[in-house]
């Protein structure tokens, strides 16, 4: 679910950042409107914070390392960079639950054991 949300919120950050870029181009180079920017900078403001906490619950929640925490909240700041990082956590897998851990095969101590990300196939 929160990979959901996680995928959901590198659209949205991404897609006011584009609108962001048109208004300025609008507002500095065409020099036609700055209804753009007014209207985009706000909503991104909104859309950049929105990710930055779903960013941290989801790394939270799904276990990530640090490496991959760190590069999701970086991934904010240029412009567009939330959909391919949200594309390339979903084909690592960081974005489903990390399995729970499982009894061990064959010992009866009752001990549990870990099941890593990197041990899956």
């Amino acid at each position: 679910m929160i990979g959901r949300i996680f995928a959901m919120a590198a659209l949205i950050e991404a897609l006011t950042w584009a609108g962001l870029l048109i208004g300025m181009f609008l507002k500095y180079v065409t020099e036609t409107t700055e209804l753009g920017v007014w209207l985009f900078g706000r909503l991104h403001g909104a859309a950049f914070m929105f990710y930055v906490v779903v960013t941290v619950i989801a790394a939270w929640r799904l276990r990530w390392p640090l490496w991959a925490t760190a590069l999701a909240v970086l991934a904010a700041i240029p412009p567009l960079v939330t959909l391919p990082l949200e594309i390339w956590f979903k084909r690592l897998g960081l974005l489903t639950p990390t399995p729970k851990p499982t009894q061990s095969q064959g010992e009866g101590n009752g001990e549990s054991q870990t099941i890593n990300r990197d041990q899956l196939p």
